[in-house]
């Protein structure tokens, strides 16, 4: 026969156990950590920041995410997007040697912006029209290494230098990233830019879907001095660093 403990008597025995220490408690979550930009070392100077994080440096996806500082320094996201990296991952920017298929690691500027199809509407940034004379000169024995190029010139071969209209699909729209750009190392490798989704994983650049590109277009502002940061979420290459 079962016997009913009366309310009281219950209250009064979980009020002993709790006394006891043999309830478990569930702990409060706790509060989310600060974003991103504020646990970083340095965002670049300007209010407007992209940040592009992988987990690991072997990783070939992470996610970019476009923030905004604004009132009382405070930054805040402002959209994001899944990210593709290079084929054989990340590397130290630093220490990279060019044709790996690695994406360069830091902080960089962004110098302009190109591409196939026309800038979107809102677009602020310099925009260069890609044209079928149009290369970016990867040849470590040219004076034009590393830079856009309307023609070839004669030091710069065309098999050590990308034919931007051939990449309908990535060049439709992008932003150069300033790895090795204002005093080239040669063989630190050239061409590196956040660009439009290809196949698979780049060959060194950062790519996010179409829309996601024309959004950040649209967004970005010279004014405001972006920048964007290359990292993983943890170890010697983990975004706070930069």
């Amino acid at each position: 026969m079962r016997h009913r403990l009366a309310p009281g008597s219950v209250l009064g025995t979980v009020l002993l156990l709790l006394a006891a220490g043999t309830v478990a408690v569930a702990p409060r979550p706790a509060p989310p950590g600060p974003p991103l930009p504020h646990r970083m070392a340095d965002t670049g100077g300007g209010s407007q920041l992209i940040t592009a994080r992988a987990p690991e440096v072997g990783a070939t996806t992470g996610r970019v995410v476009w923030w905004e500082r604004g009132w009382r320094g405070r930054w805040r996201e402002v959209g994001s997007a899944p990210a593709r990296f290079g084929a054989n991952g990340l590397a130290e920017g630093a220490t990279r040697v060019q044709g790996t298929s690695t994406t360069p690691t830091g902080l960089y500027a962004l110098p302009y912006a190109f591409g196939i199809a026309p800038a979107p509407a809102g677009t602020r940034y310099a925009y260069r029209s890609v044209t079928d004379r149009s290369w970016w000169c990867q040849d470590n024995e040219s004076r034009a290494y590393n830079r856009w190029v309307e023609g070839l010139p004669a030091d710069c071969r065309a098999a050590e230098s990308e034919h931007l209209v051939d990449y309908g699909a990535q060049y439709a729209r992008a932003l150069v990233i300033g790895f090795n750009y204002d005093r080239p190392v040669r063989g630190r490798g050239a061409g590196i830019f956040l660009h439009v989704n290809g196949a698979g994983a780049t060959a060194g650049c950062v790519s996010v879907p179409a829309e996601a590109m024309a959004r950040i277009l649209a967004w970005v502002d010279p004014g405001r001095r972006p920048h964007i940061a290359i990292g993983t979420e943890s170890g010697p290459t983990a975004l706070t660093r930069y």
